[in-house]
C-alpha cells in the first residue's frame, strides 16, 4: 500500500533532517525549534515589470472587456525549489513551537502502521497546521522569506517527498509571479496583499469593533485606503457615464450635420437660369427631425454636465485623499490580530470548499491528488476556464449602474484544499457597491476544477442579483422569478443550492443544446443570463425550444419595455 511504502522513504527523510540539526530531544525526529537556524534562500532577481506584476493588486479597469489569452500554462525553465534537500528544514525552521508540534505529528502519522492511529493522527494535524499558518502568516509581507515557506503556505507542500516525480515537475514549473494583471491570488500572495495593507480584511458576521481615531498610521493609512476606494468607484462610474453621452452626443451631432446638409441642398431650376427649387416634400419632414434632434441635444446636454460635475468632484476628492497618502508612511504593516483575523476567516472558506463529508488533510499529498496539471487550480487555469465561463455568459462579471455595465472581475482566492466546490464570500465591498471586486474562493486540488468555478460563480450571480433586489429578492428579477417557480414546485431545501446546480446545468448542457432544465427555469435564464450572441444564433437552430426563445428576445426588442 501507499503507507508501507512511502513510511521508511519520509522516516529516513525525517531523520536525516533531525541529524542536522544541532540538538534533538526525546527521540531522533523531534525538531528542537529554539535551534533551527531558518535556511535562508536566495531571492531570485526578477525584472522591474515582473516585480510590479508579483507584488500589488490590479485596479478595477472597466474598459478591458475580456480576458487575456492564456498562450502559456507552464514555464520552459522548472524552479528547483523542490530539489531543494534543505526544504523542509527551511519551511519549519524559525518558526514557533507549532512547527515542532506540526513534525512531530507528521513524523507519527507518515510512519503508524495502525490505521487507526493515522485515522487520529490525521484528523489532529488539520489543527495544528492551521496553528503553524497563524506563525507563517504575518510573514509573508517579508522581502526575505525563504521560498520553500511561500510554497508551504501556496500549495500546501511540507514535504517534496511526497511528491511523485510527474507531479513535482508540474508543480516546479508553475510561474511564480502574476504575469497577467488578474485578481487571481495564491494563498501566500493574499496575505502579502493583506500585510502591506493593499487589500481589506474579509468580510465577517461579526461586526468589528469601531475604533477612535488614535493617530496610528497603519490607521490611519486603512481608513484613507477605505476613502479612496469608496471614491474611486464614483469617479470611475461618473466617468464611464460621461464618456458615454459624449459618445451619444457625437452621434446626434452627426446626425444632425447630415439632415442639415440635406435641407441646405437645393436643385436649380431648369429655364430659370440660378434660381434654386424650394424645399421638397421630403425636405420639409427634415424640420420636425432636426427639432427632435436638438431637443435630445439638449437632454444630452444637462445630463453631460450633470456627470462633469460629478467627475470634477471625485477627481478633487481624489487629488485631496492622494496628498494625505503621500504624507502617510508607506508600506505600512497591519497589525498581525488582522492578519489572524483573515486566517481564521480563510480557514472558513477552506472548510467551506470541502463540505463536511469532505477530505480537509491540509498538507499536499499524492494519496489525495488525483487531478491532472491542466486540471488543477493553478492561475493560469483558472483565468483560461472564467474566460471559458465569460465566452458563453458575457454578463457574469458585470455589474448595472445607472443602465451601464461595469465588467468588474472579483478577486479570486485559491485554496490548497481538496475541496470540490467554490463559492463567493461576498459579491462586493460595503462601502463601494458600484466599481469594487467580490471575492471568490476556489479549491485548487477539486475532482472537476471547471465544475468549481461554476459553482462559485453561480454563487456570485445569485448574491449580486439579490443584493440588487434588496427586500424584494423574493419577487422581483432573477431571484425573485427563479424563487417563485421553486415554491410553485413546492421544493424544499436551500434556493441558493437549486440555483447553482442549475446553473452548472445551463453552462455544461443547455449551452451545446442538451436540454436538462425545466421550461420555465430555462426561461428565467435565458432573459437574465443570456448566452452570447453567437452561441444563441447557433441553439436556435437545433431545437424549437431554443427558436421559440430566440423569437422572444426579437419581440421584446421591438417593444418599448424592453
Amino acid at each position: 500500500m501507499y503507507e508501507d511504502e512511502l513510511a521508511p522513504e519520509i522516516a529516513a527523510l525525517l531523520s536525516a533532517t533531525a541529524e542536522s540539526l544541532p540538538s534533538t530531544k526525546k527521540n531522533d525526529l523531534e525538531i528542537n525549534v529554539d535551534d533551527i537556524e531558518e535556511v535562508e534562500t536566495p531571492v531570485p532577481q526578477v525584472s522591474e515589470k515582473k516585480q510590479m506584476a508579483s507584488g500589488g493588486v490590479p485596479e478595477v479597469d472597466l474598459s478591458v472587456r475580456q480576458f487575456k489569452p492564456i498562450t502559456e500554462f507552464f514555464s520552459t525553465t522548472p524552479s528547483n525549489v523542490f530539489d531543494d534537500k534543505n526544504y523542509y528544514k527551511s519551511a519549519l525552521g524559525g518558526e514557533n513551537e507549532s512547527a515542532q508540534r506540526l513534525h512531530s505529528l507528521l513524523t507519527k502519522y507518515l510512519t503508524s502502521q495502525d490505521p487507526k492511529d493515522r485515522a487520529v493522527y490525521r484528523q489532529q494535524m488539520v489543527n495544528i497546521y492551521w496553528e503553524f499558518l497563524r506563525s507563517l502568516a504575518p510573514k509573508m509581507g517579508n522581502l526575505g522569506i525563504a521560498t520553500s515557506k511561500k510554497m508551504l503556505m501556496r500549495f500546501g507542500v511540507v514535504l517534496p517527498s511526497l511528491f511523485t516525480t510527474e507531479q513535482k515537475d508540474t508543480f516546479a514549473s508553475v510561474f511564480v509571479d502574476n504575469l497577467h494583471n488578474e485578481p487571481v491570488f495564491y494563498l501566500d500572495e493574499w496575505f502579502r496583499e493583506i500585510a502591506a495593507g493593499r487589500l481589506t480584511l474579509s468580510a465577517t458576521d461579526e461586526a468589528r469593533p469601531a475604533r477612535k481615531n488614535s493617530g496610528n498610521p497603519a490607521e490611519e493609512n486603512a481608513r484613507i485606503m477605505q476613502l479612496k476606494s469608496k471614491n474611486s468607484g464614483k469617479l470611475q462610474n461618473a466617468e464611464n457615464l460621461l464618456s458615454s453621452k459624449e459618445s451619444q452626443r457625437a452621434m446626434l451631432e452627426a446626425e444632425l450635420k447630415s439632415r442639415v446638409e440635406q435641407l441646405c441642398t437645393h436643385e436649380a431650376i431648369i429655364g430659370l437660369g440660378n434660381h434654386k427649387a424650394p424645399y421638397s416634400e421630403s425636405q420639409k419632414r427634415l424640420f420636425s427631425e432636426i427639432t427632435e434632434r436638438l431637443r435630445s441635444l439638449s437632454k444630452v446636454d444637462k445630463e453631460l454636465n450633470a456627470h462633469l460635475a460629478e467627475v470634477k468632484e471625485a477627481k478633487s476628492i481624489s487629488d485631496s485623499l492622494d496628498a494625505k497618502s503621500a504624507s502617510t508612511p508607506t508600506n505600512i504593516e497591519i497589525s498581525k490580530s488582522d492578519i489572524y483575523t483573515e486566517l481564521d476567516t480563510v480557514r472558513q472558506m477552506a472548510k467551506m470548499t470541502v463540505g463536511r463529508q469532505g477530505n480537509h488533510f491540509p498538507i499536499f499529498t499524492r494519496e489525495y491528488y488525483h487531478c491532472t496539471p491542466r486540471g488543477t487550480g493553478f492561475r493560469e487555469n483558472v483565468i483560461d476556464t472564467m474566460a471559458w465561463i465569460e465566452s458563453i455568459d458575457p454578463n457574469v462579471f458585470c455589474r448595472l449602474h445607472k443602465n451601464v455595465q461595469n465588467r468588474i472581475v472579483p478577486y479570486v482566492i485559491l485554496l490548497p484544499t481538496y475541496g470540490d466546490t467554490g463559492f463567493c464570500w461576498e459579491p462586493f465591498d460595503r462601502y463601494n457597491r458600484i466599481t469594487s471586486r467580490g471575492r471568490i474562493a476556489i479549491p485548487m486540488y477539486p475532482k472537476d476544477l471547471k465544475i468549481a468555478l461554476l459553482t462559485a460563480v453561480a454563487d456570485l450571480r445569485w448574491q449580486v442579483a439579490k443584493e440588487k433586489a434588496s427586500y424584494y429578492w423574493m419577487e422581483e428579477g432573477l431571484t425573485g422569478q427563479y424563487y417563485q417557480w421553486l415554491v410553485a414546485q413546492k421544493l424544499k431545501g436551500d434556493v441558493k443550492d437549486y440555483f447553482i446546480n442549475d446553473y452548472v446545468l445551463w453552462m455544461t448542457k443547455e449551452s451545446d443544446g442538451v436540454q436538462r432544465l425545466d421550461k420555465e427555469v430555462r426561461g428565467i435564464f435565458w432573459r437574465h443570463m443570456p448566452f452570447s450572441q453567437e452561441l444563441k444564433d447557433k441553439l436556435k437552430t437545433r431545437s424549437l425550444v431554443y427558436q421559440e426563445l430566440y423569437q422572444r428576445d426579437i419581440n421584446r426588442s421591438m417593444s418599448d419595455g424592453y
